[in-house]
């Protein structure tokens, strides 16, 4: 893990007021269950090749993420090989299987030597309605798969119940009673349909961890389409969830899950909670992900857009020799470059910097005039201005 330290945060003060930072408990570490390779692909459009896979989840164990979702075997023979050499790689994470409550599945992970697996079902009406499930046949199903996979020797379950956060909460009780009866030693708290609030989900984390007591790990899955993926799972830790669950870049259904290194950066630097990822690597493994699914995320993305820590506008660059003056935590965190870039915003202290930056010399009253240039040319091309142009522009004044 990279060790993040005070003087490397700059965030408000106020995050310090009892209100803020109560609740939470320090002595444990947030931990993280990756979906990436699951729930990630199933963004619309995404496929991951095998090889894909497998490289993704060597950069997931090397970042720290204490368990990876390896896939679902039964989707296709290439989920099945995918899988298969992500267990034999002996990552330094757990490699976790998905499987729904259908014996078919488990059988598939059993096949290719799975020792975790996540197994989910329905527990909301409307879920049930659509599947042509009912209560009564939910619980069988809950009862028989977990104690299925625990007898062929599947070493740890987690009940992953589907839209609990939607469930009628007498029988998402029974639900969970029923799955760790049956052997689970953990359980899944989900957002299916990214519909809870950030205060709701710490009341039903709270209510959960009433029902099942503190031997059995608890996570916390959300999606975000209210844009509260984030803070729902930092809701969730003040809760006490255990793991937190989502994917590299917010991947996944719909408007995506949350984000593993959003959620992490947020814990670390507003909270002052210890988190088990090194975000260091965050932007390395943000961009093969990205790569491999054939998307680009916003160059303004938390952590890992790639404009985070560059510099257009003229007023921010006359700041940009103090990084806490404009920036709420230090660009080493995670790795990346701080920069000066030219366009239609620039000012003159861009142009001395970028100057320095190119080891380039003109004096001091040619500068109104570059950046007049600078700011025609930049305009009319309606995008930033290459360092190879500007040299061009520059050696006119020169």
């Amino acid at each position: 893990m990279n060790t993040i330290t005070k003087n490397q945060i700059w965030t408000s003060e106020l995050n310090n007021l009892a209100s803020v930072q109560a609740g939470f408990d320090r002595s444990k570490t947030v931990r993280f269950y990756d979906t990436t390779l699951r729930d990630g692909e199933q963004s619309v459009g995404v496929c991951f090749t095998p090889d894909e896979k497998f490289d993704i989840a060597c950069k997931l164990a090397e970042m720290g993420v204490s368990r990876i979702e390896s896939g679902f075997p039964r989707v296709s023979p290439e989920d099945t090989e995918a899988v298969r050499r992500i267990l034999a790689a002996n990552l330094d994470a757990e490699v976790w299987g998905f499987a729904r409550c259908v014996q078919g599945d488990l059988d598939a992970h059993l096949e290719l030597g799975t020792e975790y697996v996540l197994m989910e079902v329905s527990t909301s009406d409307v879920k049930m309605e659509a599947y042509g499930f009912t209560r009564e046949s939910v619980l069988e199903k809950v009862a028989k798969s977990v104690k299925y996979a625990k007898d062929n020797g599947i070493k740890r379950v987690n009940f992953f119940a589907v839209d609990a956060t939607r469930s009628d909460l007498d029988f998402l009780r029974k639900v969970y009673t029923t799955a760790i009866e049956a052997g689970a030693e953990e359980v899944s708290v989900v957002d299916t349909i990214g519909a809870c609030a950030p205060e709701s989900a710490e009341h039903l984390i709270r209510l959960v961890r009433s029902w099942v007591g503190d031997d059995v790990l608890i996570h916390w899955h959300g999606h975000n389409d209210f844009g509260l993926a984030t803070a729902a799972a930092i809701a969730a830790v003040r809760g006490g969830a255990d793991f937190i669950q989502g994917t590299i870049n917010g991947m996944g259904e719909r408007a995506g899950n949350a984000d593993i290194c959003e959620v992490a950066l947020a814990l670390r630097c507003l909270y002052n909670a210890p988190v088990a990822l090194d975000l260091s690597k965050a932007r390395e493994i943000s961009r093969l992900v990205q790569q491999a699914g054939g998307y680009t995320v916003d160059g303004w993305k938390p952590v890992v857009g790639e404009y985070l820590y560059t510099r257009e506008s003229g007023a921010v660059a006359n700041q940009f020799h103090i990084p806490e003056a404009i920036e709420p935590y230090s660009a080493d965190i995670v790795r990346a470059d701080r920069k000066i870039v030219l366009g239609k915003k620039s000012g003159l202290s861009s142009i001395v910097l970028k100057l320095e930056e190119l080891g380039l010399e003109v004096s001091a009253d040619k500068h109104g005039d570059i950046l007049n240039e600078v700011k025609v040319k930049a305009t009319a091309a309606k995008r930033l201005m290459s360092d190879d142009e500007f040299r061009t522009v520059v050696a006119q004044y020169a």
